[in-house]
């Protein structure tokens, strides 16, 4: 990483098992640097604080709210986007359970989700419960999303 003369920092970010190079200004987030310069458009800007989880990634087995994180803090960590969950069994599990509607909130969860299922894989109702309150979803209840974890948690049912 080092400063080039307007001020700006030459990063590389590994993004989705990739190594990326970045040219960024000190105060870009990590969100805007994802969609903005890498194109990986999966991650939705929402409220820009941190409230409804839309923009989440991975970050070393942990889901971060990616408008709340500087880019820079992303330098010799771990990313990963829904870009980078593809054909994941939770991503096949939310499309059979029809655990989305509109969709837009559908990244965020998917990232919340596998990351649950890692650290917990056989999570129990109150842990889903819990992990579940980091995202809002406008549009559909949660019962399908719970259905969808738990068909990866616990298959045999």
């Amino acid at each position: 990483m080092y400063l080039s003369d307007s001020k700006k920092l030459n990063v590389s970010l590994s993004i989705n098992n990739e190594e990326r190079s970045v040219v960024i200004r000190p105060a870009d987030t990590l969100l805007s640097v994802i969609r903005e310069q890498l194109g990986l458009t999966g991650s939705k800007p929402g409220c820009y604080n941190g409230d409804c989880g839309a923009c989440t990634v991975d970050i070393n087995g942990v889901p971060i709210k990616s408008c709340l994180m500087l880019a820079v803090e992303g330098v010799g960590r771990k990313i990963t986007t829904i870009e980078g969950l593809k054909d994941t069994p939770i991503q096949k599990s939310f499309v059979e359970h029809f655990a989305f509607q509109c969709g837009y909130c559908t990244p965020g969860f998917l990232i919340n989700c596998n990351a649950l299922i890692q650290k917990h894989p056989n999570a129990k109702d109150d842990t889903i419960e819990e992990w579940l309150e980091s995202n809002i979803c406008r549009c559909t209840g949660y019962k399908e999303i719970e259905e969808a974890i738990k068909s990866v948690i616990y298959p045999e049912k």
